[in-house]
């Protein structure tokens, strides 16, 4: 059957009697109707389309698993975390050393200072003893007879120890058993005339340069340092009996 044949049939379907349209068919008949009409060689037939779609996952919430050749990075990150956190407590042990031997330190320099009464002149500056009774009558002469026989750091030890001697208990300065030589060097230039402040800023020089510097100074200078210091710094006078 055609196209212009079903155009017919349809028409004439139209024309049909309304007791006719008033027939419901059956579902065997509206079965058999549609296989002819799919059956008819105009209409296509079948068809068979095939589309792509998205495949959804099994488990979405199944974590995919780190590739092969990214695990030795993770394993390095974790290696270097670790490490880390080992110097971090080992650096901290340090620290904590320092500080302890530090305070240590600090604490025996500053109890000398803390057991004086008030008032007494301190016996020792720093390690050094200062007391009149350990040095000899002649300062500078002992501290050339060392340097001369090669005693290099004694002769500069005596004659600093001799110098902060005679300022404690010759011309009164409040040196601490603490104090620094930059401190005693400021509290000198307070007491003293500006050429005995110029030979105790050199004496000061030398001596830091040996004990810090590792470096022994001019022995032209030293030498002339022990000829002046019993000039420069004359010993206190007795008091009365």
């Amino acid at each position: 059957m055609r196209w212009p044949e079903l155009v017919l049939a349809a028409c004439l379907g139209l024309g049909a009697p309304a007791q006719l349209l008033a027939q419901s068919p059956s579902r065997q008949e509206v079965q058999q109707a549609a296989d002819v009409v799919r059956s008819h060689p105009d209409l296509g037939g079948r068809k068979k389309v095939k589309t792509l779609r998205l495949r959804e996952r099994d488990d979405p919430s199944e974590k995919q698993q780190d590739p092969a050749q990214w695990r030795w990075v993770l394993a390095l990150f974790r290696w270097m975390a670790e490490t880390a956190r080992v110097l971090v407590w080992v650096g901290g042990a340090v620290l904590v050393a320092l500080l302890l031997v530090g305070l240590r330190h600090w604490l025996r320099v500053r109890s000398q200072a803390f057991r004086m009464p008030a008032g007494a002149p301190p016996t020792h500056v720093q390690s050094l003893d200062i007391r009149p009774e350990s040095l000899p009558p002649q300062v500078g002469a002992a501290a050339a007879g060392l340097w001369q026989r090669g005693e290099h750091v004694a002769a500069l030890s005596l004659l600093y120890r001799g110098a902060l001697s005679r300022l404690v208990h010759g011309h009164g300065l409040p040196i601490k058993g603490a104090s620094t030589e930059g401190e005693c060097l400021a509290l000198a230039r307070t007491r003293l005339d500006p050429a005995g402040g110029a030979f105790f800023s050199t004496l000061v020089a030398a001596w830091q340069l040996a004990v810090y510097g590792a470096r022994l100074p001019d022995g032209t200078q030293v030498l002339a340092l022990c000829r002046e210091f019993d000039t420069q710094l004359p010993a206190p006078a007795p008091g009365p009996s």
